[in-house]
């Protein structure tokens, strides 16, 4: 789940509304838009790609996974449903781009704008309590899956030199001091626009790493040797018993509800294409166009997986038993990801940074804690003590609850269900209901707060699903001394 650095600078709040000025040319002619900034040049196809580089992430690499606790029918129906809903509510979201005439509108430059601008009192921060809340577990969640992919590299090579018999299981805590001490530095960067390069790579790792699991899936099922695969997937009193299938499948939803969630930068993505035509109409379109690409690519990786894998595919399609040869693919798959999700924490923790900063800001405005800059690195780089404190302590706890909850489709369900509802679904339609002024219980009302409450349960049972794993998870689980 890649973003652009510059919709994950906005996404910190910082770009306030107020009146607009009239479109002028600001210093040596550089053209402005309505609201007194940069005229944005974004088009259907630019837009359409970073929704494709947002989805397209390390949800991708559970797909196979959630396919075999669903099975052959129940499995891509679900994919091909959460791709319509989160196309119709995105849609629905576009619309709430700008408060008023979608065409000369005051621009909401964030979700949280939007949140504000239809609804205001409570709602905007709950909206804030579930955006962050889904920031900081993905930053937990990225090093778990980074921590696995590294230590995958490990296991690969011991395989290849030692046979499929061998002992090669591998402590992950090392792997995760390892990525947190590397997101220390990286958090350091005052201005994320200065690893721009590092986003630039970091999507082009998701596409690399993606295409390679979908190619090796297609190899196996061609080549063998095949898993055993049916229907309704996972068959109780075979693979698992009859609560677990339930726990199991419940989970697999909140995991394919996690690859599909890009509601909350989409707003973000919305501000970047230009107008005329209406902003609305070119991210309608963007986001036909990004959820079908994601969609096809989804169902490939899904079904392709469990074909090769059957009913015991890996949670992490990469990083499971199966995939030994050839070794130097799969170490090159798993360092992709690794280096994905450096420059992927970095677009998720840097909006927490600028949230937490600016509100100190506010609250002490004279403190030289805050304030003061050291320069280093010949000038080119300079150092806060509060930002080095609080950018560090940030990144330590996340690394240690990784460390405590190292369980990876678990945690990706979690997520996946605490966001889908709120940020997808719940907002979107609440919006548009304002928006359009649709009366109590007309027959358009009930259908949006129908599809609105089927998917809080869905989201719900994801949650709850995910939370017994993980806490069956701790039962078996020793920090620093379980292997993976």
């Amino acid at each position: 789940m890649t973003q652009d650095v510059e919709m994950a600078a906005r996404y910190a709040g910082n770009n306030g509304g107020g009146a607009y000025p009239p479109r002028h040319d600001g210093a040596g002619g550089e053209a402005l838009d309505d609201d007194g900034k940069k005229k944005r040049t974004g088009t259907v196809w630019t837009a359409s790609a970073h929704i494709i580089t947002a989805v397209i992430g390390s949800g991708v690499l559970s797909l196979a996974w959630s396919t075999a606790q669903l099975g052959w029918i129940v499995g891509p129906v679900t994919l091909i449903l959460f791709s319509v809903i989160t196309y119709y509510t995105s849609s629905l979201l576009a619309d709430c781009y700008r408060t008023g005439d979608q065409v000369s509108g005051k621009r909401n430059y964030t979700y949280m704008d939007a949140v504000a601008a239809y609804l205001g009192g409570w709602q905007v921060w709950s909206c804030g309590v579930f955006q962050y809340v889904n920031l900081v577990g993905t930053a937990v969640g990225y090093t778990i899956t980074a921590s696995i992919s590294a230590a995958a590299v490990h296991k690969s090579n011991c395989f290849h030199k030692n046979g499929h018999a061998a002992d090669c299981g591998v402590y992950d805590t090392m792997y995760m001091v390892v990525f947190g001490i590397v997101q220390i530095f990286f958090s350091q960067v005052p201005n994320f626009h200065d690893l721009s390069w590092l986003s630039i790579l970091a999507a082009v790792m998701s596409f690399s790493y993606s295409s390679i699991a979908v190619g090796l899936s297609l190899a196996r099922t061609i080549s063998g040797p095949r898993g055993r695969t049916t229907l309704t997937g996972t068959e109780v009193g075979v693979d698992v018993d009859s609560a677990q299938k339930i726990w199991l499948a419940c989970q697999a939803l909140g995991n394919i509800a996690f690859a599909y969630s890009y509601s909350m930068i989409l707003i973000e993505i919305q501000d970047t294409v230009k107008s005329p035509p209406a902003e609305n109409k070119t991210m309608k379109k963007a986001t036909l166009l990004g959820v079908t690409t994601t969609t096809a690519f989804y169902m490939l990786s899904g079904l392709l997986g469990y074909s090769a894998f059957g009913n015991a595919a890996p949670g992490n399609i990469l990083t499971g038993f199966g995939f030994y040869e050839p070794y130097w693919l799969i170490d090159f798959a798993n360092v992709c990801i690794v280096v994905h999700l450096v420059g992927a924490y970095q677009v998720f923790a840097q909006p927490i940074f600028a949230a937490v900063e600016s509100w100190a800001a506010a609250r002490w405005p004279g403190a030289e804690f805050l304030t003061r800059e050291h320069p280093v690195v010949a000038g080119k780089l300079s150092v806060n003590a509060f930002r080095l404190t609080w950018r560090t302590a940030f990144v330590v706890v996340s690394t240690v609850l990784a460390i405590l909850m190292p369980f990876f489709n678990d945690i990706l369900g979690f997520l996946g269900a605490i966001g889908f509802w709120p940020l997808t679904v719940y907002y979107p339609v609440e919006m548009y209901i304002r928006q359009r002024r649709i009366q109590k219980y007309t027959t358009r009302w009930v259908a949006l707060q129908v599809l609105s409450f089927l998917c809080f349960l869905v989201s719900l049972a994801a949650a709850v699903a995910s939370i017994e794993g993980v806490t069956e998870s701790l039962k078996h689980y020793v920090p620093f001394k379980t292997k993976s």
